[in-house]
């Protein structure tokens, strides 16, 4: 193994974006109620932005126009919270790693949890750079504290041969107390899309075979010492801050060169490795299995 091979310049990570919105965050936009429904030739047209978009619902014109009133940050499950009705109401999008797509509905406020009626959302899902669609179906999930006959949650799942793929999925009617509201969004390469050469996560199907697998310098003692486990499953729930700006003592991640977290931890060699996110785990070890030479010392990591 070459030691080039464990140095990378920006990280990458998996996340869901949205990308098509009737109401969103432009104040200048209108809710969409049933006496002002587009056309249906209208409501076929996609409009796409890498933020929240607007437009006028009874003219349903295409625009390109992103929302610059502010972002989005990151939601508490980790998807990308998403903006309806002039940021009357939030969506939080979230892609499982095993193919389960979770909606969350979110108030004014991002942080607080609201109910809505429950009904099945129907939509429609493709790979990105594809033009065939099929349907998905997402099943309205009760949550403790909902309300009777309605929820804050609801949870879909990706054909079999869209996991691990990128895809665009579009719902066109999404009630919420008696208004109607239409919406999209993608999972795909987002925050890390302008850096195509990082790794990306490694397949489920094959990760459990992946991490309990000793090669190379990763050894059955690293195994156990890891916990007999995966990074999907040992990272569980711990969100990835990918830190641009490491400061002088601060560990580095060794794949992406950012500010290393130590919650992100996997022993290799008998050496605790400190990584930004479980993708750069993935890239390190599968590095580190694929030769016998010796690596760098996690010391080494450092910025000067």
């Amino acid at each position: 193994m070459k030691r080039k091979e464990l140095f990378h310049n920006q990280p990458a990570a998996m996340t869901i974006a949205m990308i098509t919105l009737v109401v969103g965050c432009n104040p200048t936009s209108e809710r969409v109620d049933q006496s002002r429904q587009p056309s249906a030739s209208s409501v076929d047209r996609e409009v796409t932005s890498s933020r929240s978009t607007a437009t006028n619902p009874s003219s349903m014109q295409d625009t390109n126009t992103a929302d610059t009133e502010h972002g989005h940050k990151d939601g508490e499950h980790g998807g990308i919270i998403i903006s309806l009705g002039r940021d009357s109401y939030h969506i939080e999008a979230v892609t499982t790693s095993d193919g389960q797509v979770r909606l969350y509905t979110l108030g004014k406020e991002e942080t607080r949890v609201i109910d809505i009626e429950s009904q099945v959302l129907k939509g429609f899902i493709k790979a990105q750079g594809e033009t065939d669609s099929r349907e998905i179906v997402f099943e309205p999930t009760r949550q403790d504290g909902d309300r009777d006959g309605r929820t804050s949650l609801f949870v879909g799942r990706l054909p079999e041969p869209l996991i691990g793929r990128a895809f665009e999925v579009t719902i066109p009617n999404v009630r919420i107390d008696g208004e109607r509201f239409r919406l999209g969004f993608q999972s795909g390469l987002t925050k890390h899309a302008e850096h195509p050469e990082m790794p990306t996560k490694v397949a489920d199907r094959a990760e459990k075979e992946f991490y309990l697998t000793p090669g190379g310098r990763y050894t059955a003692a690293d195994i156990v010492a890891n916990g007999n486990t995966t990074a999907t499953l040992k990272f569980q729930g711990i969100k990835s801050e990918h830190d641009m700006r490491p400061k002088t003592g601060d560990m580095l991640c060794p794949i992406s060169g950012t500010k290393a977290n130590p919650k992100f931890t996997w022993i290799i060699d008998g050496k605790p490795y400190q990584f930004c996110c479980p993708p750069c785990v993935d890239e390190f070890l599968s590095n580190s299995k694929s030769s016998t030479d010796p690596l760098p010392d996690p010391e080494s990591f450092v910025k000067k």
